[in-house]
């Protein structure tokens, strides 16, 4: 067995990481859900507790890889990070500087809380009477979804929406501005399936 004089440079920032986020005062922050960014990738996550110096994130799946990583809040407030360990789907990040953890706890920003949508780019279809076409999801939340439709629809008009990685869902449309409509699902999804659902739309996108 080595000994630490032998440890490699990277080993010992590591070691000396994950001593200062456990050095730093926590705050539990059970069930809040997140959305971790990957190289400009939505995956929702949640979060389990924070300090001035990181946090430590549940996810639905591996850790995926990626250069740059950052947490975003309900509020749209992005921090950067770097992952210091990951095991059993759940893993330790360390921000790039110190944050201010009140702000982060009550997810203060410039913006109000919304749910959190996870950015896709996944083909659907709209069935609407006798009628369909072919749409593509843009993102997706536990409520609804925006969808890009290169046929008009009515703000309230309601249809059935169709996808590979979605079951049929009744939705009904909130807002528009075509070529894009916001629309909101009869039916809610849980954190999980939501988080299973757009990792699998990603992944179909990405291996295309």
């Amino acid at each position: 067995m080595r000994d630490l004089d032998q440890e490699s440079a990277a080993e010992r920032d590591l070691r000396k990481s994950v001593a200062d986020m456990r050095g730093a005062p926590r705050f539990a922050l059970m069930l809040r859900s997140a959305k971790l960014i990957a190289d400009g990738t939505d995956y929702l996550c949640i979060i389990r507790d924070v300090s001035e110096t990181g946090v430590k994130l549940r996810l639905f799946h591996a850790v995926p890889k990626a250069e740059t990583l950052m947490i975003e809040l309900a509020s749209g407030e992005r921090y950067p990070m770097e992952l210091v360990w990951a095991a059993n789907n759940e893993a330790g990040f360390r921000f790039l500087r110190r944050i201010d953890v009140d702000a982060f706890v009550s997810e203060a920003g410039p913006y109000p809380k919304r749910p959190l949508r996870l950015r896709v780019h996944h083909p659907a279809t709209v069935r609407l009477g006798a009628d369909t076409w072919r749409v593509t999801i843009l993102d997706l939340s536990r409520q609804g979804a925006r969808i890009q439709s290169p046929t008009r629809l009515a703000i309230r008009q309601r249809f059935w929406l169709e996808a590979r990685e979605l079951p049929l869902f009744e939705a009904t449309v909130c807002w528009r501005r075509e070529p894009e409509y916001g629309v909101v699902f009869s039916q809610l999804m849980g954190l999980d399936e939501l988080a299973q659902r757009a990792a699998r739309m990603i992944r179909l996108t990405t291996s295309a």
